[in-house]
């Protein structure tokens, strides 16, 4: 069954028109009047709908029905991700968001070689957000992952008011492992550096703010592959139950 972020309210009997994008994605798909789609707003659950009528441009859905079911992790992860070259961010998101992220921060670090700001930031935030939203809607999540806005490494790292952040650095003496495996399930911010890694003034400082430092084991990991493998390590660990 085809499945739409639908941002707006959804209860059981309500009909209404889709939003034109999605109802552009309905006819792309070659849906027809009588065939059942789930729609989901991010605030828990599912619906599923039936659609109406379909008119040039215009869908019109009834909602049948509701499940509570949801795929998220029993405890929030949150990717700090410093900012690597290319696309490679698109695919660092698409994952997250299918590995079960909650949150994801980018970062701008001194290693960074892509540098953003202004309305060229405001711009790759949004289309991050949306990719966020696709890949909800492909792996089954009825929660979307919040994309945050464009961050640096220094106040992300200072900042006392969040869950415990966790920077990932080959130089570690420990690894994300061996502390997990003697720790109880709990949210965290796992931050990872840029090619090249994070600084060595940047680990000093971050150490000094109370993150705790550790490596991903013996091998070096390219900054796409990092966050991820840590993800799905924790995921391995602590389970999904």
């Amino acid at each position: 069954m085809p499945r739409f972020f639908c941002d707006q309210p959804l209860s059981i009997g309500a009909v209404f028109d889709l939003p034109s994008a999605l109802a552009h994605h309905v006819q792309v798909l070659r849906l027809a009047p009588g065939a059942l789609v789930t729609l989901f707003n991010g605030t828990g659950g599912e619906f599923t709908a039936c659609i109406g009528t379909i008119d040039r441009k215009v869908v019109t859905v009834e909602v049948k029905a509701f499940s509570a079911r949801e795929a998220e992790l029993p405890y929030a992860i949150t990717i700090a991700q410093a900012m690597p070259e290319g696309s490679k961010m698109d695919w660092i998101v698409e994952k997250a968001v299918e590995l079960g992220a909650t949150a994801f921060h980018p970062l701008a670090a001194q290693r960074c070689v892509v540098r953003l700001a202004g309305e060229r930031a405001e711009k790759r935030v949004q289309h991050w957000r949306a990719i966020a939203v696709s890949a909800a809607e492909q792996s089954g999540r009825n929660r979307v992952m919040q994309v945050a806005d464009i961050d640096g490494f220094e106040r992300y790292a200072s900042q006392q008011d969040l869950h415990l952040r966790i920077l990932l650095t080959p130089d570690a003496d420990n690894s994300l492992s061996q502390w997990a495996r003697h720790q109880p399930p709990q949210s965290v911010s796992l931050m990872i550096g840029p090619e090249g890694g994070f600084s060595a003034e940047e680990q000093v400082h971050a150490g000094a703010n109370g993150v705790l430092v550790l490596s991903m084991g013996s091998r070096v990991l390219r900054t796409e592959t990092a966050g991820l493998a840590a993800l799905a390590a924790l995921n391995a660990v602590w389970g999904e139950m």
